[in-house]
């Protein structure tokens, strides 16, 4: 039988975790107020592109920033699920570690966003929070070492 002693530490990485709830519901957010300027109806998910490119060209940057917006939501949602994982299993071992990885992953997925809606061009200022992925990778190399390592006890 396995046991865990879970350290005091390990309350820094369940704040980290809670703190990506929070992103979430913020890129909801977000994303709904650029819905609302874009003038796109539920339940579609994008502006398509030829509304796009029949539109003025304010509407169509209302447009472009809409699904710039949504796309970077999206994104968040396809990474949350790995990310709280393996902050929650890589802070068994290494809760430090897991804690500032997880705060670097959420503070960077709002940069991210911040910069794909900053009007550049295909949506190139998401790069500026491009660290969210290397705390990502980071994650699941700790998550890894960490089942290993209570694996062998």
């Amino acid at each position: 039988m396995v046991s865990l002693d879970i350290t005091p530490e390990y309350g820094y990485v369940l704040l980290a975790a809670v703190s990506t709830f929070a992103v979430g519901t913020w890129h909801g957010m977000r994303v709904g107020s650029f819905r609302k300027q874009a003038k796109i109806p539920y339940p579609y998910e994008y502006a398509s592109y030829e509304q796009v490119s029949t539109a003025s060209p304010s509407r169509a940057k209302d447009m472009t920033l809409f699904n710039s917006a949504q796309r970077a939501h999206q994104n968040f949602n396809e990474n949350h699920p790995t990310a709280v994982g393996a902050m929650l299993i890589a802070g068994i071992k290494y809760p430090t570690a897991a804690a500032v990885l997880g705060a670097v992953w959420a503070v960077n997925r709002v940069v991210y966003a911040i910069g794909y809606t900053n009007g550049a061009e295909g949506g190139k200022g998401r790069y500026y929070g491009l660290l969210w992925m290397l705390a990502h990778y980071a994650l699941i190399g700790y998550a890894g070492t960490s089942a290993w390592k209570i694996a062998q006890i």
